[in-house]
């Protein structure tokens, strides 16, 4: 294996919109994201189901859902 041509590999902060810190390793260093796994609504379970031109109401009466 050759020496002195993989890059470092060092400790690193995800830093999120939302405040939340993680820290991990990687090979880039500090590294800023706008959402996270704490505040994106399909992880937290706040997902709002949006009906576009009625094809929500459109599918329950297809299926005869309440």
């Amino acid at each position: 294996m050759k020496t002195d041509i993989h890059p470092k590999y060092v400790s690193a902060k995800i830093k999120c919109a939302c405040g939340t810190v993680i820290e991990t390793r990687s090979t880039a260093g500090d590294i800023s994201v706008e959402i996270c796994s704490n505040c994106h609504p399909f992880f937290t379970g706040k997902s709002k189901l949006l009906d576009t031109t009625g094809r929500v109401d459109k599918f329950k009466k297809k299926y005869k859902m309440k």
